[in-house]
């Protein structure tokens, strides 16, 4: 650039008839003051590197990156489970005859109300009556072989005394005198008998319920235990659940459930578990249980559907906002903030469950960690932060 800014300034130009001491005269002159400008602008160049290194600025620290963040504390993490049941009563009966026969008559019918003792059906009595009867006859034959027993053995007992009657005639008369009272007893017993089955022909309510079904009609045979009606009894109320064992496994001893009505919420009671079912149903695989109420309202009827809620026992968990999980070493982790200096650190967590807003850890995070929950796309480890709401 230099030589060619020369050439430009001098011009020079060297035809074959030039004057040759004129231009040479002309160049030296040139190279000269050339020399002078080089030497001003190297000076110049100088001083303005010089001066630039003075005035470049010293690099400022970063601003505090603003995040948010929130202190964790362990908390129960126990959940509310709700299932769908009935009302049953909590004691139910299904009677029947004790005997065999033809029902003539049933009394009750399902819904009606029954006292404790109230005839509920009646079978056809006329052969019990005949056995009856028989019976009857028997034991009188038997008290008359026995007042003739002991006749005989009163005057074996007298002649044997006065030495009239050997010794062998006294004990066979004394023989006959116990056979006879054991047959009177026996004849006794028999119409004892014969009198229960007369009264087996009445079926009585043994407490006061409500008849939920039944089992056989007026003109039927029915058969020894056949079930006639069902007697809902009134001594409490219960509410069945079918439970999974998932839910078992997790409820705690003896938990308190509250039961509402599907179709009226505001009807409310209150009960414990009563009974747990040893053996899972065969289709379903779930349990019954039945919780037993104490004063069921009576709008509680038999049978109709409720919702029963129990909260499951669980151990004192940390929650974090699911904003806050991210990855370290191929594992969740978290930045927690360093109250002191406000600075950032990853730290890989164990979770325990979690849903698309919630995270609960089961190990990494203690009380009182601080954890920043929003902006943790942009942190590197010791970053300065500033917690939003917070003074830095």
């Amino acid at each position: 650039m230099l030589t060619v800014g020369l050439t430009e300034r001098v011009g020079c130009e060297f035809p074959l008839n030039t004057d040759a001491p004129k231009c040479d005269r002309r160049l030296t002159a040139l190279h000269s003051g050339s020399r002078q400008r080089l030497a001003a602008v190297a000076c110049a160049i100088a001083i303005l590197a010089v001066a630039a290194c003075r005035r470049q600025p010293e690099a400022q620290a970063p601003e505090p990156r603003p995040v948010r963040a929130v202190t964790v504390e362990r908390q129960d993490a126990g959940e509310t489970v709700s299932l769908t049941g009935h009302i049953a009563a909590e004691d139910e009966a299904a009677l029947a005859f004790r005997i065999g026969g033809r029902m003539i008559q049933r009394f009750v019918n399902v819904g009606d109300t029954v006292k404790s003792g109230q005839e509920l059906a009646r079978l056809d009595p006329q052969d019990e009556l005949n056995g009856l009867r028989s019976a009857q006859t028997r034991l009188a034959a038997a008290e008359a072989q026995l007042t003739q027993a002991r006749l005989a053995f009163e005057r074996q007992s007298t002649l044997l005394a006065q030495g009239h009657t050997p010794r062998a005639q006294f004990d066979l008369a004394e023989k006959a005198l116990r056979t006879a009272q054991a047959q009177a007893d026996d004849a006794e017993v028999q119409v004892r008998l014969a009198a229960d089955r007369v009264s087996f022909t009445v079926l009585l309510a043994d407490a006061g319920g409500a008849v939920t079904a039944r089992g056989a009609e007026s003109g039927e045979v029915v058969q020894t235990g056949q079930m006639i009606v069902t007697i809902a009894r009134q001594n409490g109320r219960d509410a069945v659940f079918d439970v999974p064992a998932q839910v078992l496994r997790s409820a705690p001893s003896g938990p308190e459930v509250t039961v509402r009505l599907a179709d009226d919420p505001s009807v409310t009671a209150t009960g414990r578990v009563r009974e747990v079912a040893p053996q899972a149903d065969p289709v379903m695989r779930t349990f019954e249980v039945k919780v037993g109420l104490s004063d069921a309202p009576p709008a509680m009827r038999l049978g109709a559907t409720i919702i029963g809620e129990v909260r499951l026992a669980s151990d004192k968990v940390i929650s974090i906002p699911a904003s806050a999980l991210t990855k370290y070493n191929n594992a969740p982790a978290v930045w927690i903030v360093d109250p002191q200096k406000h600075t950032v650190s990853l730290r890989n967590i164990e979770l325990l469950r979690f849903d698309p807003g919630t995270v609960v850890v089961a190990h990494g995070l203690e009380n009182g960690d601080v954890v920043v929950t929003a902006g943790v796309q942009v942190l590197h480890p010791g970053q300065t932060v500033r917690l939003l709401g917070t003074a830095t």
